[in-house]
């Protein structure tokens, strides 16, 4: 795949497949499309660069750096995707594409792309609490007008809730006991901060699955 043309915002990484997934749009003169998952901006550019001047393009993200990326110049010098009349950005989740839809009167859509999955662009803000590499608040909200926090699930949840969090959701063999510490440790103090956390749960990883074993729950 050729990404000497693939425009990105700063901090995002260059979308895989980009050509692959936008060609298999199939992009039709007056189309109307949606991508669900903006980010920096890699596929709505790349699928504007596709249509006509009659089509139309809503690309979704509840995340305010995502909306600011609308209002970016990009690096080649191109105007801001905001500046694009075929072009609506919807500050949401993509659950709530239905109703969007029928807010901007669009009873119908051609084609719709969805790059599922966190960015590296969360990974790699140290202050939005993704990552163990970093200490940083337990943050992790996708979007930061919501009010829960990972910090207050680590602090409110009982332990039974805990444990199934990260049993479900990141596999965790010793989702239990990994719970019973956390509880202990925040009858002592409430735990604020990625460090405080990974230093709570790292004996329960050996060390040489340490790294793996910390992502997985992270992801939880």
């Amino acid at each position: 795949m050729n990404n000497d043309n693939i425009i990105t915002a700063q901090g995002y990484h260059v979308p895989v497949l980009l050509n692959e997934s936008v060609d298999a749009l199939n992009i039709v003169e007056g189309g109307t499309y949606v991508d669900v998952t903006f980010g920096g901006g890699g596929h709505t550019r790349h699928i504007l660069s596709k249509m006509d001047g009659n089509a139309r393009l809503f690309s979704f993200d509840q995340d305010a750096d995502a909306e600011e990326n609308t209002h970016r110049q990009s690096p080649e010098g191109h105007e801001p995707l905001a500046n694009d009349k075929r072009f609506t950005f919807v500050r949401s989740n993509f659950r709530f594409l239905d109703n969007w839809m029928r807010y901007y009167d669009v009873d119908h859509v051609d084609g719709i792309l969805a790059d599922l999955g966190v960015s590296s662009h969360h990974f790699d803000d140290q202050e939005r609490g993704f990552s163990f590499r970093f200490d940083a608040p337990l943050d992790m909200r996708m979007n930061k007008s919501a009010t829960l926090t990972a910090a207050q699930v680590l602090n409110t949840y009982d332990e039974e809730r805990l444990a199934d969090v990260f049993f479900l959701y990141g596999e965790i063999r010793q989702s239990r006991r990994i719970a019973s510490a956390i509880v202990k440790a925040r009858a002592k103090a409430n735990v604020q901060t990625t460090q405080e956390f990974a230093t709570i749960v790292e004996p329960f990883f050996k060390r040489e699955r340490e790294k793996k074993e910390m992502a997985k729950l992270f992801q939880a």
